[in-house]
């Protein structure tokens, strides 16, 4: 069997090393790839956004299944076209991607059925919005409505921040056309979750809980990341609040959707805060986190590309979807300066010992080394029994992986071992 997988990060290394577990499969291709993916999977020259391009390859190497894993490509409907020609695909079509494609389609469905979510406006005006904003409760939140690599959403704790946000996004056009409407939402407080799910657009079956790091900074200071870390399960994700989630959040999620007309199958990302008033929905994502899917693959015990055929085939009910007990922490290795301005083109050492538990990002690679190439360059995970264990065998690791430019925070997972033994 040969599967292609779309997408070139930390992420999608891990969903290709899940993949590699099932023996059916003969041949992975990555498109693009990076270059410290040689060893599990074929890197291939093609853009994840260069849809057509995708799709000829596909066709061209009789590719049997694909994996569509970033926001990108399944937003401008890479599962639509390549399922038009026959291939199978894992991820949602372009009309349910729209669920994190637009804040503002979002928004409105969960206000439409009732799902908790913060309180929030829409602006495509900025003088209206910077208008709004002088009355504004704050701290506020500010959210670019089309996709920003992660980093479209401000937290404004002054109101000069807030109109410093809304010059940025709207008016100097700092993602694009992305910011040609933003929401201003309530600013939510609690423990922050992230919850993946399997989905055919009639089964939800939730992986295992995560707690991200976003923030570039020790004690959760500096500029918004794509995510500097993670660990799982979440401790403050209890299976009374996985219920009450269940009930009220995931599954009136894929029935809004059913009644919208866009079916959603593939992997749903759940963020949720939790609040004094109950979890709510911060936002959605059509597929996998990163670097979420670094701590919770590498717990999952059933077959990846058993339930990711299910999702497609919308057999999900009768997949097994089962995950280890134990705890899992990942640490990003970013580039000095990230995620500004960053140096790269660094020879990365990775001992072999634990090379399997090393996830590269960005790396290029050149006559048998490999070299950074990113912002975030690998996430190094470490599975355990204790999440203390977990956190101290994910450091352990990455004290022995070297390259020039390494920097990465030192507190990943210290909240939630706080939360642990607090309970």
């Amino acid at each position: 069997m040969k599967v292609l997988v779309v997408g070139g990060g930390g992420r999608e290394h891990a969903i290709i090393r899940k993949l590699k577990e099932n023996k059916t499969i003969e041949q992975i291709y990555a498109v693009p790839g990076n270059g410290g993916m040689y060893k599990d999977a074929t890197p291939v020259n093609i853009g994840a956004k260069d849809i057509d391009a995708i799709v000829n390859f596909a066709k061209e190497n009789e590719i049997d299944y694909a994996v569509v894993a970033p926001d990108d490509p399944l937003v401008l409907g890479c599962v639509n076209a390549l399922e038009k020609v026959g291939i199978p695909s894992f991820g949602p079509r372009a009309e349910a991607a729209i669920i994190e494609g637009s804040k503002v389609f979002s928004k409105n469905l969960m206000k439409k059925y009732g799902i908790p979510t913060a309180d929030y406006h829409v602006f495509s005006d900025a003088k209206e919005a910077l208008e709004f904003i002088k009355t504004a409760p704050i701290p506020t939140v500010i959210k670019a409505d089309g996709l920003a690599l992660g980093k479209g959403v401000i937290i404004a704790f002054t109101r000069e921040e807030a109109k410093e946000a809304i010059n940025s996004v709207m008016n100097d056009k700092k993602f694009g056309s992305s910011g040609d409407n933003i929401v201003i939402e309530e600013f939510l407080q609690g423990p922050e979750v992230s919850v993946l799910a399997f989905t055919d657009g009639k089964t939800v079956k939730p992986m295992v809980s995560s707690m991200d790091h976003k923030r570039a900074l020790d004690g959760d200071k500096g500029l918004n990341t794509g995510g500097m870390g993670t660990v799982a399960p979440n401790p403050y994700y209890t299976k009374e609040i996985a219920d009450l989630c269940m009930e009220t959040i995931f599954l009136p999620t894929i029935e809004a959707m059913n009644k919208e007309g866009r079916t959603f199958k593939g992997c749903l990302y759940f963020g949720l805060m939790l609040t004094e008033n109950g979890p709510k929905v911060i936002e959605y994502n059509c597929r996998f986190g990163d670097p979420e899917t670094q701590v919770v693959l590498p717990l999952l015990e059933s077959d990846l590309l058993e339930i990711m055929q299910a999702t497609t085939n919308g057999t999900l009910a009768d997949c097994e979807v089962k995950f280890s007990d134990k705890n899992a922490c990942c640490v990003i290795m970013a580039s000095k300066g990230y995620p500004e301005k960053y140096e790269n083109g660094f020879e990365i050492v990775i001992p072999e010992d634990i090379e399997k538990d090393v996830y590269v990002a960005g790396a290029k690679y050149d006559n048998g080394k490999i070299y950074s190439a990113g912002g975030r360059v690998l996430g190094v995970t470490d599975v355990n029994e204790t999440l203390k264990g977990a956190i101290e065998g994910a450091y352990s690791k990455v004290e022995k992986i070297k390259f020039d430019n390494a920097f990465y925070r030192h507190d990943i997972g210290a909240r939630a071992l706080l939360a642990t033994e607090e309970k």
